[in-house]
């Protein structure tokens, strides 16, 4: 075992405290490999000292290290540094929010073969139109209408996936309003696209049902002098899989209309009809953006997304797709249009949705009071708790394995949202490993979550 290194201690830059510019610091040392597996840290006075800082701020340091399983502190001995996650060869993955494979390569290679014999060359030899062929687009129509979304096909617009569907629809929302309003938790890929905008994201408080009404009420009327933009996801909300009743998703398209915001409305996870719960496209028709994808309810790899925009936006929308400089690859459309004819596609979705079930029967079996009580069958599960024991917990899977997002990863950035409701808490991505390893990984969860329940709890009572 190496005892010392080479290795210059110093802290990141900017404005955080100490503990945590020495967190930063010395993970990004780990992480680039300057650092190896069984280097032993310096003392903690040592360190305090040649940094010009506390011992307490070095002892907070590595004890976000350790939650994070990059240092190992072993007693009478020092801190050490453990393996780097991307060396762990055993990790059981349940960060990728994916459904679980449903196509064989016997089943792939049957579409091929079809395809073969079939399909029309003209989609390898001329570029599409930028918002798809106008058949792709009927088909698409088709499907999306018997999962309860109506819309004219000449109204859809086809994108590389959901996440240039939201890059879109933001890009032509952008110009019109001041300011995002989003939950307090969610998705991470959407605020990137807001804080690459330059707009200034509001957090809006959660609960079971997702978007809290009154307190998205309270931020349009604090900034009633500027118009704004919502993003929220009303059905299976990620990361937390809550759902919304009818109710809520009137008075959410209520207060829009009556503020004159424009929504951006995320529907990736819709797998069904299901006419108690409307779609704020139907509800508010003239002012929402529709997101739709195949990603999360037939296959990750299809890359094919859809856009609805308003009727007022829809002009704007073709130079913002066609400025984005990505296209659906023409054998994306071809396997698209020939599942969706033969019943495949239905198919899937229905062994999708089955399997969603199952899964989440086991989360809840498992996992038991530490999950939030599913509202819908979602291929995620939301384990709400502290920030610090969420922190404490995720490094605590990664020691037995099992990789995690981290707790920070959703959060729209706003503390007093987070702490009215919706707060901070760890996603379970239930489809990204087979059905055979999920067991074990959960169990694995929930020892993690016992673990660390037990250590915030004695850290609690040695503070006090």
């Amino acid at each position: 075992m190496r005892h010392h290194s080479p290795w210059t201690p110093h802290l990141a830059e900017g404005a955080q405290s100490p503990a945590e510019r020495l967190a930063e610091a010395l993970g990004g040392d780990i992480l680039s490999g300057s650092l190896k597996v069984d280097d032993r840290l310096p003392a903690h006075r040592d360190l305090a000292w040649r940094l010009g800082i506390g011992v307490g701020s070095v002892t907070r340091a590595y004890a976000i290290l350790e939650r994070r399983g990059l240092v190992r502190s072993v007693h009478g001995r020092g801190t050490f540094v453990a393996a780097r996650p991307d060396q762990a060869s055993d990790q059981i993955d349940l960060a990728t929010n994916m459904p679980p494979p449903m196509f064989s390569d016997r089943a792939l290679a049957r579409t091929l073969n079809r395809l073969a014999r079939t399909i029309d060359p003209r989609l390898f030899n001329i570029y599409p139109p930028v918002a798809g062929h106008l058949e792709h687009r009927r088909i698409m129509a088709r499907w999306l209408a018997a999962l309860g979304t109506e819309a004219e096909p000449e109204r859809l617009l086809l994108t590389s996936g959901a996440q240039q569907a939201l890059n879109v629809a933001l890009t032509v929302a952008r110009p019109h309003v001041g300011y995002a309003v989003t939950e307090a938790q969610t998705y991470p890929g959407m605020l990137g696209v807001m804080r690459q905008a330059g707009l200034e994201i509001e957090s809006v408080a959660m609960d079971a049902q997702g978007m809290l009404p009154a307190s998205l009420e309270a931020v349009l009327t604090r900034r009633r002098h500027q118009r704004a933009v919502v993003y929220l996801t009303p059905t299976m909300q990620n990361p937390t899989s809550a759902t919304m009743e009818t109710a809520r998703r009137q008075d959410i398209a209520r207060l829009c209309r009556r503020a004159d915001a424009l929504v951006i409305e995320d529907g990736v996870y819709v797998r069904e009809r299901d006419p108690a719960r409307p779609s704020l496209l139907d509800l508010a028709p003239e002012r929402t953006f529709h997101v739709s994808s195949l990603s999360k309810i037939l296959s990750p790899g299809l890359r094919i997304g859809v856009l609805i925009p308003p009727p007022r936006h829809a002009g704007a929308c073709l130079p913002a797709l066609l400025a984005s400089s990505l296209m659906i690859a023409p054998l994306s459309y071809a396997m698209m249009a020939q599942w969706m004819q033969d019943g495949t596609a239905e198919s899937v979705r229905t062994s999708l949705h089955a399997e969603a079930i199952r899964r989440q029967d086991l989360a809840v079996s498992i996992l038991g009071e530490w999950m939030a009580a599913p509202t819908y069958h979602a291929f995620h599960a939301w384990l709400p708790m502290p920030a610090a024991q969420a922190e404490e917990m995720v490094g605590r899977a990664r020691m037995l394995g099992v990789s995690l997002p981290g707790p920070h990863t959703f959060s729209s950035g706003d503390a007093a949202a987070r702490t009215a409701g919706g707060g901070t808490g760890v996603r379970l991505a239930l489809g990204s490993v087979t059905f055979r390893t999920l067991p074990e990984a959960l169990r694995r969860v929930r020892q993690a979550c016992d673990l660390s329940q037990a250590k915030v709890s004695r850290d609690t009572i040695a503070i006090s």
